[in-house]
């Protein structure tokens, strides 16, 4: 049985290096490494993880590790390296253990006969189903190399897509939780210092710092409940998102919303159009790829949409008129379709329309970024300067007294 050696040493020019390699012995990983013309400094059997069987402890493949393994197995193909050899080569250099099993396991598919697409098809988590038809159409049209670098180079587009959205999104987050914290923190440790101490005073106090004390004493007197109430919210939101029902209601609420259910939007055309042009100049057929990309939409009124033109084509109709129809596609992308459809050159048109869409989102971050700043300080200031004001309230009244 095959064992993993981990070795250490130095290449041709001298620079030290490091890997792994599946070997049925010792000398075996020696020839290996003469062969490459690397000077071994040290061999050892891998020590076994304890952990591997439990799945939920293994690290996930990521987005990233998917398209470094395109673009270095598209360079490997095009050089001219036999299928395997390249699975071998990549596997034996991958770090991640979860992506590194999977690599082991579609080699040992390819070499029992099936397609390399049927191999990846055994990994959902990991080569999604766009992937999967896009490797199955360059493995019949025998252009494998350019249909993974086509993947590898849309696969960075949408990651750059996410990063930006996701940044848009965080900073908000990060502020309304840091003031909720700040806020509950004022409420349940603060104010009932400055309570017990104006209740030595004697005096009536001002209604805003009554307000306040009252408002802390629910807080600490209610706080299980309240904790008990957001983790219920948040469950309830979660349940309701996860059927079909409330799917579709919450993806129809985000696209109303003012400013995000723009930026949502414009999201959608980039993502649609980008996968659409991809797969089409893959030569995946374009019901196929409807399909593909109405499953990968991510909202499900955009996936209606985009099942819509599928169904409209299929009945014999264009790709501009559902897409119209829908209201969720702005009617200049309809029109560009439309032209790209007049012209055979849909592929290219979409193209442009993703180009085109990725500076709108950039744009649109930027616009959604610069409008949320002003507001979260605003919201910041006054909550918690309305707290604090209205706690000190009592003490400049009693400072205006005694002057």
């Amino acid at each position: 049985m095959p064992t993993i050696y981990q070795w250490k040493g130095k290449n041709p020019k001298g620079r030290k290096v490091k890997g792994e390699i599946e070997a049925e012995t010792l000398e075996h990983v020696k020839q290996n490494l003469k062969r490459r013309k690397i000077t071994q400094s040290k061999i050892k059997k891998k020590p076994k993880d304890l952990f591997e069987n439990i799945k939920f402890l293994q690290p996930k493949v990521k987005e990233r590790d998917v398209i470094i393994f395109s673009r270095q197995f598209s360079t490997m193909i095009d050089a001219g390296l036999p299928l395997l050899q390249c699975i071998d080569i990549l596997q034996s250099q991958q770090e991640n253990p979860t992506f590194k099993k999977n690599l082991k396991k579609i080699k040992e598919s390819v070499e029992s006969g099936e397609t390399f697409a049927d191999a990846l098809k055994r990994f959902p988590n990991v080569f999604n189903e766009l992937f999967v038809n896009m490797v199955a159409a360059g493995e019949a049209g025998g252009i494998l190399d350019v249909i993974l670098k086509r993947l590898s180079s849309y696969m960075e587009k949408m990651a750059k897509l996410k990063r930006q959205v996701k940044g848009a999104m965080t900073y908000p987050i990060i502020t309304i939780i840091i003031a909720v914290i700040v806020v509950a923190i004022i409420l349940v440790f603060v104010i009932p210092v400055f309570a017990e101490m104006f209740s030595d005073f004697g005096a009536s106090l001002p209604a805003p710092t009554l307000f306040v004390m009252a408002l802390s004493n629910f807080a600490i007197d209610n706080i299980i409940y309240i904790i008990g109430g957001i983790l219920a919210i948040a469950f309830l939101i979660k349940r309701t998102y996860a059927s079909n029902k409330g799917r579709i209601l919450m993806d129809d609420l985000f696209l109303r919303l003012p400013v995000i259910g723009i930026l949502i939007r414009k999201v959608a055309v980039a993502k649609f159009t980008r996968t659409t042009s991809t797969m089409i100049a893959s030569g995946v057929s374009l019901l196929e790829t409807l399909d593909i990309v109405a499953k990968t939409s991510g909202n499900k009124i955009i996936e209606f949409a985009i099942q819509d033109v599928k169904t409209g084509i299929s009945e014999g109709r264009s790709m501009s008129d559902p897409l119209l129809e829908s209201g969720v596609f702005p009617s200049m992308v309809c029109s560009m379709i439309a032209v790209g459809e007049s012209t055979g050159a849909l592929d290219t048109m979409m193209e442009k329309i993703a180009d085109f869409y990725d500076d709108e989102v950039d744009q649109s971050v930027k616009n959604l970024t610069d409008m949320i700043e002003p507001f979260m300080l605003v919201f910041l200031g006054v909550v918690v300067g309305g707290l604090v004001i209205s706690m000190y309230l009592p003490i400049f009244s009693m400072a205006g007294a005694i002057q």
